[in-house]
């Protein structure tokens, strides 16, 4: 089976957000592609196939398959437009999700995600004890999404035991940028990744925060982790287009 890495929202390898994507010769059992995320250890493992027009995308952490995951769909729409078949400029993925198109504009791909829906919450002590802070605000969607002072240091490390005792599946640590909109930073322990390097569908809880905020659709979002990531979004509705670069760093074969 092959298998390739793709380095996401970024133009530079070993920046971004590295994503496996492999393309199995035969079906699979979820049991077989859990280990092969587990494996791999890489916050995300896509498994794309060929179905019509478009390509069935399942996503797995190296602890569970998840509903959505934003940089492992654009790793799998860079290998279908820049490997499988050259000649397309988008691709549509039938997903848990629903239907997702990637368009490549440019040297970005754009894809089409669902908006998660913020409600706010109260905030607590455990999250400030968490994050070293007190956030000035907290929203759940999927994720906890807590905004910060400007002046909070984004490189604070936060606790990833008081990180698994909060509600939500990932972890959003947000403030308002300079040269961006916004910087953030993602944690998900409770999928056994404990920092997501560059988070796609954390940014569907984020851009959607900043955007009500800044009263403006188009957000410039900056990813604070050591590896870095650029993602240009932009809030319509119940939706969000997350768009980035991406860069191809290996490839390979899987001897299943």
């Amino acid at each position: 089976m092959r298998q390739f890495i793709v380095d996401a929202f970024t133009d530079t390898v070993f920046k971004g957000n590295p994503a496996a994507v492999c393309l199995p010769d035969r079906p699979l059992s979820d049991e077989l592609m859990l280990k092969i995320a587990m494996e791999n250890n890489l916050s995300e493992t896509a498994f794309i196939a060929k179905d019509g027009e478009n390509y069935l995308l399942r996503w797995f952490t190296p602890k569970e398959e998840v509903d959505l995951c934003g940089h492992a769909t654009l790793a799998s729409a860079f290998i279908v437009l820049n490997v499988l078949e050259r000649d397309r400029n988008d691709v549509t993925f039938d997903t848990l999700s629903g239907k997702l198109k990637v368009a490549r504009r440019g040297d970005l791909f754009e894809m089409d995600f669902p908006a998660y829906e913020l409600e706010p919450v109260a905030v607590t002590r455990a999250m400030e004890e968490a994050v070293g802070a007190k956030p000035r605000e907290a929203y759940m969607g999927r994720d906890l999404l807590l905004v910060m002072d400007d002046d909070y240091d984004i490189d604070t490390y936060p606790d990833m035991k008081k990180v698994l005792a909060l509600d939500g599946l990932l972890l959003h640590v947000t403030k308002r940028g300079d040269e961006y909109d916004c910087i953030s930073r993602s944690f998900a322990p409770k999928l056994n990744v404990p920092e997501d390097p560059v988070c796609g569908s954390g940014h569907c809880h984020i851009s959607v925060y900043w955007s009500s905020v800044l009263h403006k659709p188009d957000i410039l979002a900056f990813q604070a982790s050591p590896r870095t990531g650029i993602l240009h979004t932009s809030v319509i509705g119940d939706r969000v287009t997350l768009a980035g670069g991406a860069v191809l760093y290996s490839r390979g074969q899987i001897h299943i």
